[in-house]
């Protein structure tokens, strides 16, 4: 455990990415493999389920120090985090002078995991103890972890970049070894840094390439000719495994989605062995795709009966081949990949091949654009048609030119703490517009702003608080903002009516009064286009 709160500060405390890959290479190279697989988990954004209710936590730690509701839910409201909050109140504790180092690969198996087996008062006491013999840095990961909410600020991106080195890998093959589904194990961690041993079980998904945002004005791109140009569908981006006999769907954030699918899934025995398709899973119907809307009324059903099934059916588009026969095609020029996936796609209508988009200029492609909303799609995608294959978001090759977002003009409600770094700021924030003279909240969101607005606006919010609600705070309704988002839908679960898809901030708009803000009414004409 403490190889790991070192590393926790170490990446806590800078903000160089060299300084935080060095400091990753490092514990990868000097923790135990097992350790060093647990960190890997961490590192990675997956959390362990929550073992303990915050209830109990806070009421033990009230037990320990005396410390009444109304000064822990201020000391909270100033913090912002728990798992700091208690490790901060329990600074005070009496400790042994050598603490005892257990390897963080037995805290967690033989300590945390078993925690879920007792009663509430051996919980109680095992939890007590602990605090007790943990600095506090180390009570801190402690608690995250108790609470399921451990998060480590580094990108996978780096945690590669790092494992890379230690392999003597290229990072691109290091990111394939960890897609998909793992566990945190001695030898999974020395399998993933051996330069020996095979890219792992037949499962696995390439790591996807991302676009980036075009930014400039497309014309920069050069000739329109070497280019391929394909509708930015809405849906869930996925890729499409058969090998050995057996399907897999996964999306790209490395979910296994392959029972939620089963017509997709079920025609992908079809395919050739040793095939993988890189494509978009969407609620299609009629050989045109439907509002994401339709699509997410299935994503949350536990149960997908023959009716869900029938109000959102689904299609894979897919626009990459990127293995064929069992060989890997990534590093072949888009041209030649897009003409074999077609050739395939020919013997398997059940997977639409996504359509090239023609134009003869640019000033004309821009003119199509903007015929994406009622198309149900987000804009182009721009391609390079020698591009590879790449692992991430590779600049210069692949482009999304998205539609611009609707925008709404809503008053500043609430305010929440942010988490690690900005837990001692205001950084998340709940919106209204007008429901007749009444403000209603319609959304949250929490990026946009700059580190000066958001400092500026922590200590507006400070100052003109009128009610809190634990770490919450509710303000004088006199800051508007215009936020931007890319979808609206009807919600019956919001007293709204609406959620707004992506929201985040674009501008504070200070030369505006609380009058000037958007209302209900206008929002939701915004429906027929969002929904």
């Amino acid at each position: 455990m403490r190889r790991l709160a070192d590393l926790y500060e170490r990446l806590d405390q800078t903000t160089s990415t060299n300084a935080k890959v060095e400091a990753l290479t490092r514990y990868f190279q000097e923790a135990p493999p097992e350790d060093a697989a647990w960190a890997l988990y961490f590192l990675t954004g997956q959390k362990l389920k929550r073992l303990l209710t915050t209830k109990l936590l806070v009421g033990w730690t009230q037990e320990l120090t005396g410390i009444p509701d109304w000064l822990f839910a201020e000391v909270y409201a100033s913090v912002g985090d728990l798992a700091e909050v208690i490790a901060l109140l329990l600074d005070n504790l009496e400790r042994p002078s050598a603490p005892e180092e257990l390897p963080l690969s037995l805290w967690l198996t033989q300590r945390l995991m078993p925690l879920r087996a007792l009663d509430v008062t051996a919980q109680r006491e095992q939890v007590v103890s602990w605090w007790r013999s943990m600095p506090r840095r180390e009570v801190f990961l402690l608690n995250k972890m108790l609470t399921g909410e451990l998060r480590v600020g580094v990108s996978s991106t780096l945690v590669v970049r790092a494992l890379a080195k230690v392999a003597g890998l290229p990072a691109p093959d290091v990111a394939h070894r960890l897609m998909g589904t793992w566990t945190p194990s001695k030898e999974f961690f020395q399998q993933l840094v051996s330069p020996d041993v095979s890219d792992g079980h037949h499962s696995r998904p390439y790591p996807f390439y991302l676009a980036s945002p075009l930014e400039q004005p497309p014309e920069s791109l050069g000739d329109l000719s070497e280019w391929l140009v394909e509708w930015k569908w809405d849906g869930i981006r996925g890729q499409l495994i058969h090998r050995r006999g057996d399907v897999y769907l996964w999306s790209r954030g490395e979910e296994l989605i392959t029972d939620r699918f089963p017509e997709i899934t079920d025609a992908a025995k079809a395919l050739p062995e040793g095939t993988v398709l890189d494509g978009e899973v969407l609620a299609y119907e009629d050989g045109k795709p439907l509002p994401f809307a339709r699509l997410q009324r299935r994503i949350g059903r536990q149960k997908l009966t023959p009716r869900v099934l029938a109000e959102a059916p689904a299609a894979f588009i897919a626009y990459d081949l990127l293995e064929q026969d069992g060989q890997d095609l990534r590093a072949l020029p888009l041209r030649e990949r897009r003409e074999r996936l077609a050739a395939l796609l020919k013997h398997h209508p059940a997977f639409p091949l996504s359509p090239a988009v023609e134009a003869s200029s640019w000033e004309a492609l821009a003119h199509t654009r903007s015929e994406a909303r009622e198309r149900n799609v987000e804009g182009f995608m721009l391609k390079r048609s020698s591009s590879a294959y790449l692992t991430g978001r590779k600049r210069g090759d692949w482009w999304k030119w998205k539609i611009d977002p609707f925008t709404v003009d809503a008053v500043l409600l609430y305010a929440h703490p942010g988490h690690g770094r900005r837990s001692s700021l205001y950084t998340d924030y709940t919106f209204a517009v007008w429901n007749g003279t009444d403000l209603l909240p319609v959304t949250k969101a929490y990026s946009g702003l700059t580190d000066e607005e958001i400092g500026r606006l922590d200590r507006w919010i400070r100052a003109h608080t009128r009610e809190k609600f634990g770490p919450v705070r509710s303000v004088e309704p006199e800051q508007v903002f215009e936020l931007h988002f890319e979808g609206i839908q009807k919600s019956p679960r919001h007293k709204s009516g609406v959620a707004l898809r992506f929201p985040r901030i674009a501008r504070w708009r200070t030369d505006k009064k609380p009058g000037d803000a958007d209302s209900l009414d206008s929002l939701k004409e915004l429906l027929h286009a969002g929904a």
